[in-house]
């Protein structure tokens, strides 16, 4: 792990999902880090309508999610209610469920669980769901199960955590590309030494739409900014492939600084522009190093100067575009 929090570590064969690797302070705790970012609410410039690409609901009384045993802070429901207090006043118009590394035999389950919360939140517009799709055998009834469900939009399976060389298995590969076929995105999770064979991945599968969740995940807290960078540069050269602006929180760790981070997201930005970057929480596992107000003004910071239609982009429009919401 090399010192770098990561908050979604696998636990499965041919699955990955999301680990603390700490005992975390209790969500919505604030003043732990040392240099918050308190926009005023007066100072967000704020765009006409935000959509959040990645966001976590669980209920452990509905759902198994073994990860948690080893994050007790976040062992708890967090849920559209919970989401609407940490976000406040700022205007989130849509939102996109990403699956939490429930069990694979519960996948299905997860995508019920999270259209029945549908009903009360009409935010939540889309889901990206899990599917495994290196299991050749039983591929093809999965995504067509999902692809049936009108809110599914993208699918996830982590490669963090994964052997090396996993991306470029044959069975993987293939049901990546099948992910295409379907017209569906999916969502890269891989660590910054994954982002070679991620990039061969996506050159290899050229009619998948890939969206790169938090960054590729940079090692900031032991202050590694190669070889990530140029990983990063490889990967956006791929035209099929955007960044989520996500989960830099939580690799800097708890007492991270805004100018800890700012390198990181101003890369991300360079490498893939304005059109290929999507705003996202990752909430509730950010709350392991802030609150939900600290990202969103980073966000502001980073995007300060920017055009309104860069912004608008940003906060939105990508968001849509790339998940078809």
């Amino acid at each position: 792990m090399g010192g770098v929090m990561n908050a979604e570590r696998g636990t499965r064969n041919e699955r990955n999902g999301e680990r603390g690797t700490r005992n975390a302070e209790q969500p919505g705790e604030v003043g732990r880090h040392d240099a918050r970012i308190d926009v005023p609410r007066s100072e967000f410039r704020v765009p006409r309508s935000i959509i959040d690409a990645h966001v976590h609901f669980w209920d452990p009384a509905e759902l198994h999610y073994p990860w948690l045993e080893g994050v007790p802070s976040l062992g708890r429901p967090f849920l559209p209610s919970d989401y609407g207090a940490a976000t406040g006043e700022i205007p989130i118009a849509r939102v996109v469920f990403v699956e939490c590394n429930c069990p694979p035999e519960e996948a299905g389950r997860e995508v019920a669980f999270v259209e029945r919360l549908a009903q009360g939140e009409p935010r939540l517009t889309g889901i990206v769901a899990f599917a495994n799709l290196a299991d050749s055998e039983t591929i093809d009834r999965q995504l067509a199960a999902l692809s049936a469900c009108h809110s599914v939009k993208g699918i996830r399976q982590n490669i963090q955590g994964q052997p090396a060389g996993f991306c470029r298995r044959h069975a993987f590969v293939e049901g990546v590309r099948k992910v295409g076929r379907r017209e569906l995105v999916f969502d890269l999770c891989a660590t910054h030494d994954q982002l070679g064979e991620v990039a061969d991945l996506v050159r290899d599968c050229p009619d998948t739409r890939f969206v790169l969740d938090h960054c590729g995940k940079p090692a900031i807290r032991d202050r590694c900014f190669e070889p990530w960078s140029a990983a990063l540069a490889r990967l956006a050269a791929h035209k099929n492939v955007c960044c989520k602006l996500s989960g830099l929180l939580t690799e800097a760790g708890e007492r991270w600084r805004p100018e800890d981070l700012l390198p990181y997201a101003t890369r991300v930005v360079e490498c893939f522009g304005p059109e290929r970057v999507l705003y996202g929480s990752d909430w509730p596992v950010l709350t392991l190093a802030g609150d939900y107000r600290d990202w969103y003004g980073f966000t502001e910071r980073v995007t300060h100067g920017w055009s309104a239609t860069d912004r608008s982009r940003f906060y939105g429009d990508n968001a849509a575009r790339v998940y078809g919401l």
